[in-house]
């Protein structure tokens, strides 16, 4: 125990020794010599706070705390923390527990603060003031919040003995701040002014409003104000000028008010420490008429100071006012918990008005920390989006307990908002009234940046509360639908601007455009403040009818698959008396497939597609993708326009126009009619899923390029490689496309050297082209001129193969147009010539008469060629070549190769021993298109493997074009045409609309909640 003793003195020592080089370094004045005085000052109001816990363990200094800068804290403390010198260990455990088991209390450290409290932030010029306070030491300024303001408190120098530090979020530029929970305490005694020799003379509320109303007279009047504080507007930063306004009145709630505008910079600050029902006096005033306000207010000058009330130091003010008015008087200010003027229901009924009361409550969760929207006491919610609440975003988390002053309450607002919210206009005020003890939530990362983004929604588009509530959920179902693998969190949900629109707005903007009606007038501040009666955007609303959701991928398939399963029933598709005449095989193959086509209108709310475009390379289909997986799409620029720009993939589409098709597959052994409410009798079910457009119908979004990569592909680049930015070097060639082939598995020779194991057929498709102009080199981000061919006269036929991750193009690819074939790297000589490296060893038949062949390496890229590249080939004709009516169905021609265009009238599989098949196939019946015919003929088309499943997109109603059908005669000389490895088809148009019976659900279910 001496022993103990004995350390003490030593440690105590070294304390002061460190306290003192603090107190020097931080506190002192720069360049002076220490201050003896200060040192021993603030030594001794540590000591008073430290002993003033009553067990300090006979420790007459707090040798386990230790002094911390400004720069200190926001360079080192990077984890939130609070500070309570004179409370013991068992003090912040009991404080700790009341934090509830909701969240984690902010965990202690022991740190000693000091440092002057003020209203400027660095060595900034006055006109800079912005109503915020900071600590400042030599060592920097922080930004703080303290409750309970006493204005003589500024400029001094203070140590807070009880306080709570937030550090930045992670990755975000702002800085930490401080909650000062107690009142801090000053080092040097403060002076206490004292009161005024003589009373002051002042005006009230009633005579100070018939002075500004009786403009004329007393003009150099600048009196003192005197009265209760009746209402506190929000303080309002704009480019111009920061302010707020106050209102001054008696006791009575429907007596006279007059209103005061601040804003003097240095007066800014009074908005901390101002508190309704208080009463106050004002000194020094002037009457002031703002633009765009009918009356004139009273405003502060300069020299204008903000005391309390004292009866005793105050004497009234004696005016005589002779004569009318020349202004009217102000409304009386509304009885709180009223509604805001008359109701004015529109004719639909639906147009509410809110209510003004005032409301102190605790915020138990944050539901949108950018947006603005918090939970109050567990049952309602708080939008703080309608003022600008940049300061309070820091502070408001669960714990904080708030007082809401004239603040809006809006209910039953639809558009999936249950709960009824508070929301304050910038007439009303936010009061803090109790710090939390929580550490702050973590704010996931597609809520982390945005705030500005919110803030245009709500200050440049004018968006009522049902609106805005429904596109914050909008925009954070979209970040969870395309963050962080399609595109950075920054990048959808950036500002704004004319030169660099937001993704995430760009995607909204097409239902907003509908709802907000065009030409709405911005927002006068300050006629929202001042006017009677009150008008604001919170004032007045309607039930919000959910516009449309952005449903994942995932759950529209899903959805998709369960609406189809449901909707099967064999009874229906094989109604009486037709299913009681076929035999068990033709009642199976009947069922075999089906299929169901659903529009967003069959659901609600209806769905917006949105997904990045991406081109498979194992299937060499389309596809949408998102986060949660990806969706096969059928793309046509517009009804018999196929989709050629390669330049899409990787781009963002959205349409609100689409068909969602759904084929089932059954495998069945239905014994006959009578079964067919059994469901023993299905042995197997299959779905594909996939969703038809037009690209005239929606909105085709870039994203940005440098994230393109992981925005086109799950999966590593050998399998599913994206769109390059374009090639630094390299060459290109332009052809000519003329005939494209099946998508199918071929064999193709194993050039010399090769693995000696048997080759599997390859998924792949040929192109038949011409080759136009010579080969052009890279020049910049254009191309060189093309390089002199031997034979200008010549047509170079090519044959392009495209296998392995090049099946990507497929789609893509179409006869008639033109295309240039980008190779990058360094330029190699003969490579789009006969004899290069990339040709295939033996020439398949089909090459007869090409010059070239090659094989399209996964690496290259296609683009659509564009006018400037080809003025010489304008002219080509795109039209597709069309077999004639007499060929078509003369069985004089047979085992010829025909093209034609037709209408799908059914789509039949066929079993094998059923209908005379060898093997399994597909049987669709077409009407063949003819200018001549009242009545068009029709068509059997027969697709057989290797050649299924049959390319999407064959449905009934659909119009396609085939081209390079073998045409085959039957033993009953029927004219028929089946698939072979040259047969190309291509999607003119889809179903009609107005032929598509979906199958709709309850209209009040929602089939994307919970997803």
């Amino acid at each position: 125990m001496a022993a103990c003793r004995a350390e003490v003195p030593g440690s105590e020592q070294a304390w002061l020794e460190a306290a003192q080089a603090f107190i020097e370094e931080t506190l002192c004045p720069p360049g002076k010599e220490p201050d003896v005085q200060l040192a021993q000052l603030v030594i001794d109001c540590v000591k008073t706070i430290w002993l003033s816990q009553g067990r300090n363990q006979g420790l007459t200094l707090p040798l386990s705390y230790s002094f911390v800068s400004v720069k200190d804290l926001r360079t080192h403390q990077r984890l939130p923390c609070c500070s309570h010198l004179s409370w013991s260990s068992t003090a912040y455990q009991a404080w700790a527990k009341e934090a509830g088991p909701c969240g984690v209390p902010l965990p202690r450290e022991r740190l000693l603060l000091l440092g002057t409290l003020t209203d400027l932030s660095g060595d900034l010029e006055q006109e800079c003031r912005n109503g915020s306070l900071y600590i400042r030491d030599n060592t920097g300024t922080l930004g703080c919040e303290l409750i309970d303001l006493d204005l003589s408190w500024l400029g001094h120098l203070f140590l807070f003995p009880s306080w709570s530090y937030l550090p930045p979020a992670m990755k975000s530029s702002g800085e930490g701040h401080l909650e000062l929970w107690g009142a801090p305490v000053p080092v040097f005694p403060l002076t206490i002014s004292p009161g005024p020799l003589t009373p002051i003379s002042v005006l009230y509320p009633e005579m100070a409003s018939r002075l500004l109303r009786h403009r004329s007279k007393h003009r150099n009047v600048q009196p003192n104000l005197a009265g209760e504080l009746v209402r506190l507007s929000a303080l309002v930063q704009s480019r111009k000028k920061s302010y707020f306004i106050l209102s001054l009145g008696g006791s009575s709630p429907v007596g006279s008010h007059v209103s005061v505008i601040v804003q003097v910079p240095a007066q800014l600050v009074w908005h901390r420490a101002l508190w309704p029902h208080k009463a106050y006096v004002l000194t020094e005033l002037r009457v002031s008429k703002l633009p765009g306000h009918r009356c004139r207010i009273w405003m502060t000058s300069p020299s204008s100071q903000l005391l309390p009330l004292k009866p005793e130091c105050v004497r009234e003010l004696e005016l005589e006012l002779e004569g009318a008015p020349l202004e009217t008087s102000p409304q009386p200010l509304p009885i709180p918990g009223s509604p805001q003027g008359k109701k004015g229901p529109g004719p639909d009924g639906l147009v509410r008005d809110s209510r003004l009361l005032s409301y102190t409550g605790t915020v138990t969760g944050t539901l949108n920390q950018p947006a603005g929207l918090y939970e109050l006491d567990g049952q309602l919610g708080l939008c703080l989006a309608y003022q600008q609440f940049r300061g309070l975003r820091q502070v408001v988390r669960p714990g904080v307990r708030l007082e809401l002053q004239d603040v809006h309450l809006l209910q039953s607002m639809g558009g999936g908002t249950r709960r009824p919210m508070l929301a304050p206009c910038l007439r009303g005020a936010v009061l803090l009234q109790g710090f939390s003890r929580l550490m702050p939530e973590t704010q996931s990362s597609h809520r982390a940046p945005g705030a500005s983004l919110y803030e245009q929604l709500v200050w440049e588009h004018q968006l009522g509360l049902p609106l805005y509530l429904w596109a914050t959920k909008a925009l954070e179902e979209l970040a969870c639908k395309l963050c962080p693998h399609v595109l950075r969190h920054h990048q959808f949900l950036q500002h704004s601007s004319p030169g660099n629109p937001s993704l995430g707005l760009q995607i909204l903007a097409p239902t907003l455009e509908v709802l907000v009606p065009p030409g709405c007038p911005g927002r006068n501040t300050h006629n929202e403040i001042l006017d009677e009666p009150h008008r604001c955007p919170l004032q007045k609303y309607a039930r919000l009818q959910t516009p449309c959701s952005f449903p994942t991928l995932a759950a529209l398939k899903e959805e998709g698959k369960c609406r189809a399963w449901a909707s099967f029933d064999p009874k229906t598709l094989l109604p009486l008396p037709e299913a009681s005449h076929l035999p068990s095989c033709q009642l199976n193959q009947r069922l075999a497939w089906s299929w169901l086509c659903l529009l967003p209108s069959a659901f609600h709310p209806a769905p917006v597609l949105l997904g990045v475009l991406v081109p498979s390379s194992r299937k060499g289909c389309l596809r949408l993708q998102d986060q949660s997986g990806s969706l096969r799409c059928l793309l046509l620029a517009k009804p018999s326009q196929p989709l050629t720009d390669p330049g899409l993939i990787g781009c963002l589409v959205r349409a609100e126009r689409f068909q969602l098709v759904v084929e089932r597959n059954v495998r069945s052994s239905f014994p006959s009619w009578k079964e067919l409410s059994m469901t023993g009798f299905i042995q197997k079910k299959q779905a594909r899923v996939y969703v038809q457009i037009f690209l005239a119908d929606a909105l085709i979004l870039s994203v940005p390029r440098p994230v393109l990569h992981s925005a086109t592909s799950s999966t590593p680049p050998q399998t599913e490689p994206s769109l390059p930015e374009g090639p630094h070097i390299g060459q290109s060639r332009l052809f000519l496309l003329s005939h494209k082939e099946a998508l199918m598995k071929r064999n193709f020779c194993v050039p010399p050297g090769a693995s000696s194991e048997v080759p599997k057929p390859t998924l792949s498709f040929l192109v038949l082209g011409s080759w136009l102009g010579g080969t052009q080199k890279k020049e910049g981000t254009g191309w060189g001129p093309p390089e002199p061919r031997e034979d200008e006269n010549s047509d170079q036929k090519v044959l392009l193969i495209f296998l392995s991750s090049s099946v990507r193009w497929f789609e893509f690819l179409h006869p008639g147009q033109v295309y240039r074939l980008v190779v990058p790297g360094p330029p190699t000589p003969m490579l789009f010539k006969e004899g290069g490296s990339s040709c295939v060893s033996q020439r398949p038949p089909e090459l007869a008469g090409c010059t070239s062949c090659l094989t399209v390496q996964d690496e290259w890229t296609l683009e659509l060629a564009s006018s400037q590249d080809i003025p010489e080939v304008l002219g080509i004709s795109r039209a597709l070549p069309e077999s004639s009516l007499t060929d078509l169905l003369s069985d004089n021609f047979t085992d010829s190769l025909v093209s034609f265009s037709a209408e799908i009238l059914s789509h039949l599989w066929i079993k094998p021993g059923s209908s005379g098949a060898t093997r399994r196939c597909v049987k669709l019946t077409v009407a063949l298109e003819t200018a001549d015919c009242e009545f068009p003929p029709h068509l059997d088309i027969y697709i057989e493997d290797p050649h299924l499943p049959p390319p999407q997109g064959l449905l009934p109603g659909a119009r396609v074009y085939f081209n390079q059908l073998e045409k085959k005669v039957s033993r009953s000389h029927n004219v028929y045409c089946c698939f072979r490895s040259s047969t190309c088809v291509q999607v003119l148009s889809f179903p009609p609309d107005t032929t598509i019976r979906g199958l709709r659900f309850d209209p009040w279910s929602n089939p994307w909640s919970g997803n």
